[in-house]
C-alpha cells in the first residue's frame, strides 16, 4: 500500500501532517542520511586540510566545491541509493560510506576514497548527525513557541486593565486582571525558552571507544583532538572530549527536559483557558461550516486547546522516556539508544502540533467583558480580605474572625459589605476608601504587572 496521509500509522504523518511538515526534512530517515553525509564530507575535508596526513592530498578549490556539493545536494534519489546499499550491508552507516565512495569514484576525489569514514566508528557520524537534527528541529519548534508566546504577551497587554475574579482552589478569590494572568504565562514560557536556547549540543568524533586508538596507529603525530574539535565546532556543536563509544546523550536529555518544561507551562495554560471558556469569560468565534457536536447544534467546543493538551501529554511522555533512557548505556556501548533516537521527531512533532493548536485556539477567542463584570458583582465577599486587613491595621478586635462569620460560604451583596464597613469605627480616610471599593476595582497592581509580559 502506498503511504498516504490516510494510510499513515502515526497521526504525525497522517491527520496532523500539515501541522509539522517542516520536520520531514529534519527527523525523517532522509533527514538523518543527509546529515550523515554532511558529517562524512566535513570529516574528509578536514583530513585533506591536515598537513600531517600526507596521503590525503589537499583539496583544490574545484575539488572542495565537489565535496561540499555532495552534502548540500543530497537528494531523495541519493537516499534511495543508500537504502539499496543497506539491503546488502545491513548497516546504515556503512551504507553511507559506500554511497560516498561510489559518488567520488568518477571525480578527482577518487584518490581520497579510503579516507571517507577514516578512523571513525559509526557513532562518530551518528551522534553528530543526531545533534544536527536536534539543532535544526529545535529552530523550527522554537519559532512556533515564540509565535504563540508573542500572542499570549499581546493579549496580556491588551487585557491589562480588564478585571477578573480569580479562583483559588476553584473558589472565588481576590480579583486580578485577565492581562496579568496571561502575563504570568508569557513570562513562564519565555523563561523556559531561554533554558532551551542556552543549550549547545555536545558531540564526539574520537573513534571506537573514545580514545583515538586507530587514528594514532596510523598517524601518531597528528593532534586528533584538535582536528576533531575543529570539525565539531564548524558544524555548530560542542566537543565532548570524554566519551565511550557513544556520546553519553546527557545533552540530549537536557534538551528534552527543557522542552518538557516549556510544554508543561503551555499545557497548564491550555487547561486554564479551557476553564475560562467554560465559565463564559471568553467566547469562541464560530467558523462557517464547523460543527461542534454531532447531535447538539448549539455547541462551540474548545477543541484547539483540548487537542493541544492531548498532544502535549504525548510529547512529554515520549521526551520524558527518552531523557531517562538515553543517558543509560551498558559499559562502552549498547544498541538500545539507536532505536530510541529514531523517535526524536515523534516527541518534537507532537510538541509542534500542540503549539500550533494553541495558537489557532487563541485566534478564535473573544473576551466576554459582560460575563467578567457579572461574576465580579456576584462575589462581593472577596472584599472581606481588604476590610479585615484595614481592621487589623487600626488594631480592631478579631477582624478576621468577624469577616469570616459574615462571609464564609455565603453570597453577600454590596449593601451587606457597605453596611458592615459603615458600622466600623475606622479612620475617615480608611472608611471612605473601603466604602468606594468594588470587586472590579480591587486588583492591586495587576495592570502594571500585566505590562511585564
Amino acid at each position: 500500500m502506498q503511504i498516504d496521509t490516510l494510510t499513515a500509522v502515526s497521526p504525525i504523518d497522517g491527520r496532523y501532517a500539515s501541522k509539522c511538515r517542516e520536520f520531514g526534512d529534519v527527523f525523517s530517515e532522509y533527514g538523518l542520511m543527509r546529515r550523515r553525509v554532511l558529517v562524512e564530507c566535513a570529516w574528509l575535508e578536514a583530513l585533506c586540510d591536515e598537513k600531517g596526513i600526507r596521503e590525503c592530498k589537499p583539496l583544490s578549490a574545484a575539488e572542495r566545491k565537489v565535496l561540499r556539493g555532495m552534502a548540500e545536494g543530497f537528494s531523495l534519489a541519493d537516499a534511495q541509493r543508500v537504502k539499496d546499499i543497506e539491503r546488502t550491508t545491513n548497516h546504515d552507516v556503512k551504507a553511507i560510506e559506500y554511497f560516498l565512495k561510489e559518488k567520488v569514484a568518477s571525480t578527482p576525489l577518487a584518490s581520497r576514497s579510503e579516507f571517507i569514514h577514516f578512523g571513525c566508528t559509526s557513532e562518530d557520524v551518528n551522534n553528530m548527525s543526531h545533534a544536527l537534527m536536534l539543532r535544526d528541529g529545535t529552530k523550527v519548534l522554537r519559532s512556533a513557541m515564540d509565535e504563540v508566546t508573542a500572542v499570549v504577551a499581546a493579549m496580556a497587554k491588551a487585557y491589562a486593565r480588564v478585571p477578573m475574579l480569580a479562583h483559588t482552589h476553584g473558589q472565588p478569590a481576590s480579583p486580578t486582571t485577565v492581562g496579568k494572568e496571561f502575563a504570568v504565562v508569557s513570562r513562564r514560557l519565555k523563561r523556559q525558552a531561554a533554558e532551551i536556547d542556552r543549550l549547545v549540543m555536545p558531540a564526539k568524533m574520537n573513534g571506537a571507544v573514545g580514545n583515538f586508538n586507530a587514528h594514532l596507529a596510523a598517524y601518531p603525530d597528528v593532534d586528533w583532538e584538535k582536528l576533531s574539535g575543529k570539525v565539531i565546532a564548524s558544524l555548530g556543536l560542542r566537543q565532548n572530549r570524554l566519551t565511550t563509544q557513544i556520546e553519553s546523550h546527557d545533552g540530549i536529555a537536557e534538551l528534552f527536559d527543557a522542552v518538557q518544561r516549556w510544554n508543561s507551562v503551555l499545557l497548564d495554560f491550555d487547561r486554564d483557558v479551557w476553564l475560562y471558556i467554560s465559565m463564559g469569560y471568553f467566547r469562541q468565534r464560530t467558523v462557517k461550516g464547523e460543527i461542534g457536536s454531532s447531535t447538539m447544534p448549539h455547541k462551540v467546543n474548545p477543541i484547539d486547546f483540548e487537542n493541544s493538551e492531548g498532544n502535549l501529554g504525548l510529547a512529554n511522555a515520549i521526551l520524558g522516556f527518552m531523557s531517562r533512557k538515553l543517558p543509560v548505556s551498558r559499559l562502552q556501548r549498547d544498541l538500545t539508544d539507536s532505536t530510541t533516537l529514531r523517535n526524536m521527531g515523534v516527541g518534537f512533532g507532537y510538541s509542534l502540533i500542540a503549539v500550533r493548536s494553541t495558537a489557532k485556539g487563541l485566534g478564535k477567542l473573544e473576551l466576554n467583558r459582560e460575563r467578567l463584570a457579572e461574576d465580579l458583582d456576584r462575589n462581593w465577599e472577596v472584599l472581606a480580605e481588604p476590610i479585615q486587613t484595614v481592621m487589623r491595621k487600626v488594631g480592631m478586635d478579631r477582624p478576621y474572625e468577624r469577616l469570616k462569620e459574615l462571609t464564609r460560604g455565603r453570597r453577600v451583596t454590596a449593601e451587606t459589605m457597605r453596611e458592615f464597613v459603615s458600622a466600623l469605627p475606622l479612620p475617615a480616610a480608611d472608611k471612605a476608601r473601603l466604602m468606594k471599593l468594588t470587586p472590579a476595582a480591587y486588583v492591586g497592581i495587576a495592570a502594571k504587572l500585566a505590562r511585564l509580559a
